[in-house]
C-alpha cells in the first residue's frame, strides 16, 4: 500500500498525476495520491476524475520541507512515495519497479534522476550539465556510497522512518536540504538502497538562478556545520571545507572567490560552463561566507 505525495508550487502536475495514476491502477496495489498546493497562484488543472486522488490547497507558502511533513501526516499508508512536481517517470514500469523493490529489506528506496540528452538553451546549460555530470548516476555506483547521492525528488520511504527523520529539519525555506537529509539518514543508520528507476528532471532553472541556489546550498551546509547539525555524513563539499578549515586555509579560498568571482561567473553563465569551475566556485564561496559570517 502506497501513498504518493507531491508538493507543488505554481507548477501544473496534471500530467504527472495522470501518469502515476495509470501505473498505479495497472499495478493493482492499494494507493492514494495526495497533492499539496503550497500557496500556489497557478493551480493544477484537474484531478477530479481520478480515483483515490486529492489536492490539498494551502493558501500560504510554507516550503517543501513543511509541505512534505503535512503530506506525511495526512498519508494513510505505510510507504510514502515522494515526487517533486517537476519530474516525470522515465519508464512505464516506474511504479512496478518500486513495488518490486519493497520486498527488499530496506527502509528507503531511491530511484534516481536523469536528464534528456538534448542540450537546453544556453541560459539553462549550467543546471543541465551539473545534473548530467553529478546527479545522473547508475544505482550500482550510488550504492557504493549510499548516503552520498541523495535525491529526494524521487524516493520511497517507510512512513515511520520519514516522520522520525524529516521532523528534525527545522531550517525550512533554504535550498540544499538533500545534503542534510542524507546526513540524517546516515546518522540514524537508515537502511537505504538505490535502484535504477529514474525520473526525468524537467524544471531546469536558468543558470543565474541555479548559481544562486548553489550559493544558498553552501550556506545551508555552513549552518549545519556551525550548529553541529551534521556529524556523520558523505558530503564531498563539506568534507573538503572541514579539511580546509582544519588546516586554516579557508582564508585562501575566500581570497580566490573575491579575486576570481567575476571570471568564474562569466564561465558558469555562458553556453559551455565548466563543472570543475563550479566546484571551485562552491568551495571558495563557502569559505568566503564562513570568513565573513554570511548567513542564509
Amino acid at each position: 500500500m502506497i501513498s504518493v505525495l507531491i508538493p507543488t508550487y505554481n507548477y501544473d502536475v496534471s500530467k504527472l498525476i495522470a501518469t502515476i495514476h495509470s501505473q498505479l491502477i495497472k499495478s493493482a496495489i492499494t494507493f492514494e495520491i495526495l497533492v499539496f498546493e503550497d500557496g500556489s497562484t497557478h493551480k493544477t488543472n484537474s484531478s477530479k476524475n481520478l480515483s483515490n486522488t486529492s489536492i490539498i490547497i494551502n493558501n500560504n507558502n510554507i516550503g517543501r520541507v513543511k509541505a512534505r511533513q503535512e503530506l506525511a501526516a495526512r498519508a494513510k499508508y505505510d510507504w510514502l512515495l515522494f515526487l517533486d512536481a517537476d519530474i516525470m517517470p522515465k519508464t512505464k514500469q516506474f511504479i512496478s519497479n518500486y513495488i518490486s523493490a519493497i520486498t527488499l529489506d530496506h527502509d528507503a528506496i531511491f530511484g534516481g534522476f536523469t536528464y534528456y540528452d538534448s542540450k537546453p538553451k544556453p541560459s539553462y546549460r549550467l543546471r543541465w550539465k551539473y545534473g548530467k555530470t553529478k546527479e545522473q548516476v547508475l544505482a550500482s555506483l550510488r550504492n557504493q556510497s549510499p548516503y552520498k547521492v541523495i535525491i529526494s525528488a524521487n524516493f520511497l520511504i517507510k512512513k515511520k522512518v520519514f516522520s522520525t527523520i524529516n521532523y528534525k529539519i527545522q531550517h525550512n525555506k533554504s535550498y540544499g536540504f538533500d545534503n542534510y537529509f542524507g546526513a540524517l539518514l546516515q546518522n540514524n543508520n537508515v537502511n537505504i538502497v538505490h535502484i535504477d528507476n529514474e525520473a526525468y528532471h524537467l524544471g531546469i532553472e536558468k543558470s543565474e538562478v541555479y548559481l544562486k541556489k548553489k550559493e544558498q546550498a553552501a550556506l545551508t551546509l555552513l549552518h549545519f556545520y556551525k550548529t553541529k547539525g551534521i556529524t556523520t555524513h558523505s558530503n564531498d563539499l563539506l568534507n573538503l571545507f572541514s579539511k580546509l578549515n582544519r588546516y586554516k586555509l579557508t582564508w585562501f579560498l575566500s581570497f580566490i572567490y573575491k579575486t576570481f568571482k567575476s571570471t568564474m561567473q562569466k564561465n558558469l553563465l555562458n553556453h559551455s560552463p565548466s563543472i570543475t569551475i563550479l566546484q571551485l566556485y562552491r568551495i571558495s564561496y563557502m569559505c568566503h561566507a564562513y570568513k565573513n559570517n554570511i548567513r542564509s
